[in-house]
């Protein structure tokens, strides 16, 4: 685009809010100018690593107005928070939520590299020679070639010794039950729970009349959940069993809560982390102590990281939505100057394992978000 007159309208027609399955948040309302101007910035800048200033945006996206009209309109993105000036004399470069509201309301993944993600998978993860662990390593490398970024898969829990088996309800006092739950894989598991009905935790209440009731609770719960996946509990529709037992209808709910809470990955799954010497090559990880830190997580900080890439992403797994964290909004500090794209992949209804990339906020999000989109559902499909 570069010395040619090109109108911005006919690259993103009016660069409209779309109607997009990646809106996660609402952004304040963007003239069409603004929008058209922040798009080009994020452009420019994702391209070139460099500051941006009035004259190229007018010099190379064809805008059909004067530089100074663009100027003040970058003066009024970066007072709203959404460009500003590394330095006083430079051009202007994206915030976090700049990006936010490119990811949000201006972009379009890229479907055909999404494509081209899933043919390369095809041809070069063997499904029937190796091990599962190696056929996700080799995934993972070509994640991190295709897109230019560290590349992230956990490893699946096996959903298969997910069901319920058993569930047994024992009062320790007043107000606390503890929660047994035994899987058909024979693991025990217990969970202490609190009692928060004013009737139930009346002191005048008999504990044996209670600790029936709490055995006529377990009875109940197990004809109705025993065999079912716990990943599944927390769809089902759990009105009935309030109805049935009203007095105990907010335990139910937490009970319900701690059920499904079974089924997320402990803390030692592993990730499967590919990409270093791909992401080396991004100026922003020029500084060696940056990259230190966020080695040191990706290798010793696992469990800390797990949450972010499953446990985020799995809250958009319903809606099959890609989860994209931005800069700020990373809780981990050495992620606060990366993006995390990741997505859940499921084995059959059930969301088994995530797969993300890793990069600098200055990211190719179109390419990003299609190639995470892309391998979590042939992951899914595969393990299907």
């Amino acid at each position: 685009m570069r010395n040619q007159e090109i109108d911005v309208l006919s690259l993103y027609p009016r660069l409209l809010v779309l109607n997009h399955s990646f809106t996660m948040s609402l952004q304040p309302t963007l003239s069409e100018r603004h929008q058209n101007i922040l798009w080009a910035t994020i452009q420019h800048y994702v391209a070139t690593a460099e500051p941006v200033g009035s004259k190229t945006l007018a010099q190379e996206y064809g805008f059909q107005v004067s530089s100074a009209t663009i100027r003040n309109s970058m003066g009024w993105l970066e007072k709203a928070g959404f460009l500003y000036q590394p330095h006083t004399s430079a051009g202007r470069v994206p915030s976090d939520s700049g990006y936010r509201v490119y990811v949000d309301q201006l972009m379009r993944p890229d479907a055909i590299i999404g494509s081209k993600i899933e043919e390369i998978f095809a041809q070069k993860l063997l499904w029937n020679t190796g091990t599962l662990e190696a056929i996700l390593q080799r995934a993972a490398k070509i994640l991190a070639a295709v897109s230019g970024y560290i590349a992230l898969i956990t490893m699946p829990i096996n959903p298969k010794s997910q069901s319920l088996l058993h569930l047994q309800l024992v009062p320790l006092e007043a107000s606390r039950v503890m929660l047994i739950v035994v899987t058909d894989s024979y693991e025990t598991e217990s969970i202490v729970m609190e009692l928060t009905a004013p009737e139930i935790n009346s002191e005048a209440r008999d504990e044996a009349v209670m600790a029936e009731e709490l055995e006529i609770l377990s009875n109940f719960l197990n004809s109705k959940l025993r065999g079912q996946q716990l990943a599944e509990l927390g769809g089902l529709d759990w009105g009935q069993l309030d109805r049935e037992f009203a007095g105990y209808a907010d335990f139910i709910e937490q009970l319900q809560t701690e059920l499904s809470l079974r089924a997320q990955p402990p803390g030692s799954t592993p990730i499967l982390v590919r990409g270093f010497s791909e992401v080396l090559r991004q100026p922003e990880f020029s500084q060696l102590q940056q990259v230190q830190t966020l080695i040191q997580l990706l290798e010793e900080g696992q469990n800390e990281l797990l949450p972010l890439i499953f446990e985020s992403s799995e809250s958009e797994a319903t809606a099959n939505k890609v989860s994209v964290t931005i800069g700020s909004e990373n809780p981990l500090e050495p992620m606060q100057s990366c993006t995390l794209v990741s997505a859940i992949y499921h084995q059959g209804k059930i969301p088994v394992g995530s797969v993300g990339v890793i990069g600098p906020t200055r990211m190719l999000y179109e390419n990003a978000i299609a190639l995470v989109e892309a391998a979590a559902n042939y992951l899914s499909v595969s393990l299907s």
